[in-house]
């Protein structure tokens, strides 16, 4: 494999939600973009996962892959184009360029012609991976990746997980992760669902490590916003009967150097994470 530069696109829409990959889509999701990020890696030390901001953590892409809650709808063209802009700004003007696509949910609007033309223009090469939606977009997105490889075939890929299979195996099979004559050991082993995140410590220990950062970062979050709300919901009952009492007072300043705490908590934890040699960051759409 060559030398490239790959911005993903992960779909984080309100059908994330749903439980028919297991434990919802959005984990699966989240194990499909771990195993691609390994693979091209592994393929070459010097491939480059781009992103929204430009970090040397290789931890990042899956702090904030675990921050992502479903909300919205899915936007995936728009993402392509945002995509597309941040690939033009990629640190090695030698690498290939590819976007890899999840798309998890009905496409409501058509796929611009345009947008494909354009990519094929530049050489961008996109893989789109549709899952939990069976057929719904199969057409719009097959005549977009066709558009994409010309004549020719090839560079671009579309893979169609079937409901009820695994998204990381059915991607193991594609020609996403293996490419065109791959080396068998540059595919890694799924075998890792014993550990936590389905990471075995053992074989990346920062990638462990940051996202049991990101992990703890989202319950002290909850646990605060949480702390927050009561107060919030306490104080609205009390402001138009009686001022605070000094119990009150003692309480709000608690809750102060509490989120003080956890902050400095987060800061710390989050400078633990040793860098790595690539550039990452989830785009959401």
């Amino acid at each position: 494999m060559g030398l490239e530069s790959t911005m993903i696109c992960v779909d984080s829409s309100e059908f994330m939600r749903n439980g028919d990959y297991f434990p919802s889509r959005l984990e699966a999701e989240r194990d499909a973009v771990n195993l691609i990020v390994q693979c091209k890696l592994r393929a070459n030390a010097e491939n480059t996962v781009v992103g929204q901001l430009t970090h040397f953590d290789n931890g990042r892409i899956f702090m904030k892959l675990h921050q992502l809650t479903p909300k919205g709808e899915c936007q995936p063209m728009t993402a392509i184009r945002v995509a597309h802009l941040a690939l033009k700004h990629r640190q090695n003007r030698n690498h290939r360029t590819r976007i890899v696509v999840f798309i998890g949910s009905p496409i409501r609007n058509d796929i611009q012609e345009v947008i494909s033309t354009k990519l094929k223009k530049e050489k961008v090469n996109v893989d789109v991976i549709s899952f939990g939606v069976g057929d719904v977009n199969s057409e719009k997105l097959k005549a977009f990746v066709d558009t994409l490889n010309g004549k020719d075939g090839t560079g671009s890929h579309l893979v169609v997980v079937p409901p009820g299979s695994s998204l990381q195996e059915s991607l193991l099979t594609s020609a996403i992760i293996r490419g065109d004559g791959d080396e068998p050991s540059t595919i890694p082993s799924i075998n890792a669902a014993g550990f936590a995140f389905g990471v075995d410590p053992n074989e990346d220990p920062e990638l462990a490590m940051a996202l049991r950062v990101s992990l703890e970062e989202q319950r002290q979050r909850q646990e605060l916003d949480a702390m927050r709300n009561a107060v919030s919901y306490r104080f609205c009952f009390k402001a138009e009967i009686t001022p605070l009492t000094e119990e009150d007072e003692q309480l709000l300043i608690a809750l102060q150097l509490s989120l003080d705490e956890a902050r400095r908590n987060i800061e710390e934890s989050a400078k633990k994470v040793k860098s790595g040699n690539f550039s990452c960051c989830a785009l959401y759409f």
